[in-house]
């Protein structure tokens, strides 16, 4: 599996590319960040956030996206352009019809490192250790972005699975109900 993990933002947008499968060695793909000036209107910081990301979809090729889930900080403006910028993302992935992935930052901090309080040196590291790289990547944003790309390959690939195996089993509808079975092979949603 192939993922690209986008770390959102409109000042610095980190993307980052793993490969590999669960229990296996991963591989970094690409690292990198996607910069806009802060003096540029959002609508032009956000078109540019767009190219950046079409441009890493269509060199990468993945197949999966996995974006940081926006979380509410003190700063109203700040979290506004991350989720901006998350909304880029997934636009750019859906539009191509990759499924998306929205990991919280904890949940990412606890794949990769075991603790989901750990600091951003801490995750740099770990990404460091587990992707085999001789430094650590900067800036912090391009590490985050390959800590989602290595969460969702651990984490995203046991979900995928599981869901293919409800979905076969016919325990559950595609809108989540609960299927129950008859003999003959019909059903009817509760």
């Amino acid at each position: 599996m192939r993922v690209l993990g986008v770390d959102p933002g409109l000042t610095r947008c980190g993307l980052g590319a793993v490969e590999g499968r669960p229990g296996a060695p991963l591989r970094m793909v690409a690292v990198g960040v996607v910069r806009t000036p802060s003096d540029d209107d959002i609508g032009a910081r956000l078109v540019a956030v767009e190219a950046g990301i079409e441009r890493w979809l269509d060199e990468i090729r993945p197949d999966a996206v996995a974006v940081e889930r926006v979380f509410a900080q003190h700063n109203v403006r700040t979290v506004m352009g991350t989720a901006q910028a998350a909304a880029v993302a997934i636009v750019c992935a859906a539009r191509r019809g990759l499924p998306v992935a929205l990991h919280t930052p904890s949940e990412v901090k606890a794949a990769v490192t075991g603790n989901g309080n750990a600091d951003k040196k801490q995750v740099g590291a770990m990404v460091t250790r587990v992707l085999r790289l001789d430094a650590m990547p900067r800036p912090a944003d391009a590490a985050d972005a390959l800590a989602l790309a290595v969460c969702h390959v651990w984490r995203g690939g046991v979900q995928q699975r599981l869901a293919q195996a409800l979905a076969a089993s016919g325990s559950r509808a595609p809108s989540g109900r609960t299927v129950a079975r008859r003999p003959d092979g019909g059903g009817s949603a509760r």
